[in-house]
């Protein structure tokens, strides 16, 4: 089994937007830069995002975190983001989910300039992309993707299930891997027989946040597995993966934690650095 190193993968990933970065000071003069929009003091939001602020600035992007209590009218957050639209010094916005109960957070998804939307979740980015152009893509399922195209440069002809139909992931999952020529089905909480399902997958994507709901016996041999889940149990930190167990029989397998989670941050640089390259055209 080819243990597929999300970390390792996303340090070489940065390294290389590093580049890119010094080249377009080079030949631009500045610097595409990030603003993230936190409400209130979730602390998993805090970690993130702190995260994010280092990663950002290590590569060389401007990085910006604006800070609002948790009872801020969500007026003022909208005129936040219209500024920010309008900033040319601002590349990308990026409002950390989840939001407090008063704000909306279609409301504020759908004010931020489609071209300036990192996290790929404006209706003019998934319509974007479900129709094959170009845009914004969803900072995790573009990591997962990733992975996949790492393991396996060609997919063409490959069946894939995607395990989840969220828009954040198994949605977006869906459609880059139709790009690629994969036959997917979107499986979910009620399909009938999901094992059966997921024993025909050449690639299997686990987004559903059940701890360790894919046993071995899911999964066919010489599959791709990716485990997008992050579940607390009492052994700690899990995926939706039976790691152990599916290990022994799949070709490749992320782990968790350090499989998929680093990608997602470093994909949320490299969708930075590409609405930085869009806004020169």
């Amino acid at each position: 089994m080819n243990l597929i190193d999300g970390k390792k993968i996303a340090a070489e990933l940065r390294n290389e937007l590093k580049v890119e970065v010094d080249e377009i000071k080079k030949k631009f003069k500045k610097v595409p830069g990030l603003t993230v929009i936190l409400i209130g003091d979730l602390t998993p939001s805090q970690i993130y995002v702190r995260n994010k602020e280092k990663s950002a600035k290590e590569i060389g992007l401007k990085s910006e975190i604006i800070k609002y209590p948790e009872d801020i009218q969500e007026i003022s957050v909208l005129n936040k983001i219209d500024e920010l639209n309008k900033d040319e010094t601002v590349s990308g916005i990026l409002v950390q989910l989840p939001l407090p109960d008063h704000i909306d957070k279609q409301k504020i998804i759908e004010r931020i300039n489609p071209d300036k939307d990192v996290d790929g979740f404006h209706p003019y980015n998934v319509g974007n992309l479900s129709s094959g152009y170009e845009s914004s893509v969803p900072c995790t399922p573009l990591g997962c993707y990733l992975l996949i195209k790492r393991t396996e440069p060609n997919l063409s002809g490959k069946k894939a299930i995607v395990i989840g139909r969220s828009n954040l992931n198994g949605k977006p999952m869906a459609q880059l891997l139709l790009k690629e020529n994969c036959t997917v089905t979107i499986t979910h909480s009620k399909t009938k027989d999901l094992k059966n399902e997921c024993l025909k997958g050449d690639i299997v994507i686990a987004a559903v946040g059940i701890p360790e709901l894919v046993k071995a016996d899911w999964i066919k041999k010489d599959a791709i597995v990716i485990d997008v889940g992050i579940n607390k149990t009492d052994k700690g930190i899990v995926g939706d993966v039976a790691f152990e167990e599916v290990s022994k029989v799949a070709k490749a397998l992320t782990p968790v934690p350090g499989g998929v989670g680093p990608m997602t941050i470093a994909c949320l640089l490299k969708n930075t650095i590409e609405c930085f390259k869009r806004s020169l055209k």
